[in-house]
């Protein structure tokens, strides 16, 4: 994830939620938080602690300087309705490993510059769903995350070997996870963990010790999440490393099958999950939506093709069949779901009658081909493939394409770059089929049967 205004440690609020309690006192964007119960916010995490209770003592700087003393009532837990300017309050903390597969070190020169900040901050575990390896963190700080109860925190684990560890962080204090992760089980802390795995390096025997050091503590560790490295071509200097392909990927699937059906009998868990890229790598069958239990790391990756294709197959059989959409629609993905999207399209194209709906895979040459996920495709790649295709009709981009709440791809081409190129609408929807499946809603009208 890209940080804003990381730089930035005042708590400037840059946003008031409609409805919320701070509205209805008058704070506005622009406005300083300064205090709460006498106490100086140090970060979210003071304030999200701070204002938990039913009684709170505030103090605003307003715009024009002046101080705002505000007694609040209110419900335990209940939120102020603010958003800050950086949502740390506080600078973010920089990653201080080299990992051999950081893919911020495999980033082309001349991107933004908060593209190469390597953030490595518990704060954006807990508020985010970024994952930490926990070694960029003093003694301190993880007694405060014992202390404040912050849960769940997400942990790259990569190994449990203490010595493989250290080699693959290129760091001194990264041998010592499990004694850290045994502290948060004591203290009843929620984990999830990932394992970016390598070939040859942490993945057979070694994944097998990992696994089960890691079950040790479930139930504390709710669910481990493999996924494989990203190599882009950008790799110059570094250390050489491959990925994986279909043999290799069916020997990884071959090992965990029988693990999770282990834990299933012995903790009541498959807990570990294996990324959607193995499988279409493999040429496996995706697993049955049950098999997810829920989906709990759906947003690393974990299901999501799954689940997307569950929801695509529920809107469609709740919408009827022989739908008059005479549109034309393209809808981009990377090279690695294009076969799954494929499918999709066949679902759709028997409920829409007259509908007209490609999918295109972008190939990934601005990172390098071996990167075929939709997340990394960026707008360059987009216009210089699809420049020559005529009748594109509307495009449809997965969200995932762009900059966090913002209309913008890596490479700082934007949604309005492309519509102009190709002289067409583009329409950015999550990773979700309900989201897809509203866009043939609209375009019709919402008028079914």
């Amino acid at each position: 994830m890209e940080l804003k205004n990381i730089a930035d440690d005042k708590n400037i609020i840059e946003r008031v939620v409609e409805g919320s309690i701070a509205k209805e006192l008058g704070l506005e964007a622009g406005d300083i938080l300064v205090s709460i119960a006498g106490m100086k916010i140090k970060d979210i995490i003071d304030y999200k602690y701070l204002i938990s209770d039913e009684y709170i003592d505030v103090r605003v700087q307003k715009q024009n300087g002046e101080i705002w003393d505000l007694e609040i009532e209110k419900e335990f837990d209940e939120d102020l309705g603010i958003e800050f300017t950086n949502p740390l309050i506080d600078k973010a903390k920089s990653c201080g490993n080299s990992c051999i597969f950081c893919f911020i070190d495999q980033l082309p020169p001349n991107m933004r510059h908060t593209l190469y900040f390597k953030d490595d901050d518990s704060r954006l575990s807990f508020l985010q769903g970024n994952f930490i390896t926990l070694t960029n963190m003093s003694d301190e700080e993880i007694d405060r995350i014992i202390s404040y109860r912050l849960s769940p925190i997400n942990i790259s684990v990569h190994t449990t070997n203490p010595e493989l560890r250290i080699r693959i962080l290129n760091n001194k204090r990264a041998g010592q996870l499990l004694n850290i992760l045994k502290r948060f089980k004591k203290a009843n802390i929620e984990m999830n963990c990932q394992i970016v795995l390598v070939p040859g390096l942490n993945d057979g025997s070694e994944l097998e010790r990992t696994l089960m050091d890691l079950s040790n503590l479930h139930p504390n560790i709710r669910s481990v999440a493999v996924v494989p490295i990203g190599i882009t071509k950008y790799r110059e200097g570094l250390c050489q490393l491959e990925g994986y392909d279909r043999g290799k990927a069916r020997e990884l699937l071959s090992l965990i099958g029988p693990w999770q059906d282990r834990f299933l009998s012995s903790i009541g868990t498959r807990l570990i999950f294996a990324a959607d890229e193995f499988y279409i790598l493999a040429g496996f069958p995706i697993p049955n939506y049950d098999e997810y239990e829920g989906f709990p790391q759906i947003e690393n990756g974990i299901g999501l093709l799954r689940s997307f294709a569950h929801e695509v197959d529920r809107e469609l059989q709740s919408i009827g069949m022989n739908i008059i959409l005479d549109k034309k629609y393209t809808l981009l993905t990377g090279t690695l779901a294009e076969g799954f999207l494929m499918e999709i399209r066949d679902k759709i194209l028997n409920r829409f009658v007259k509908l007209d709906l490609d999918v295109v895979a972008i190939k990934n040459n601005f990172f390098g081909n071996s990167i075929t996920v939709s997340g990394l495709v960026t707008g360059q790649d987009i216009i210089e493939q699809l420049q020559s295709r005529s009748n594109l009709g509307n495009i449809i981009i997965p969200k995932t394409m762009l900059r966090r709440n913002t209309e913008i791809f890596l490479d700082d081409i934007t949604l309005k770059d492309i519509e102009n190129q190709l002289n067409t609408k583009v329409v950015p929807v999550g990773v979700s089929g309900n989201e897809l499946i509203d866009v043939f809603k609209k375009a019709r009208g919402g008028r079914y049967g």
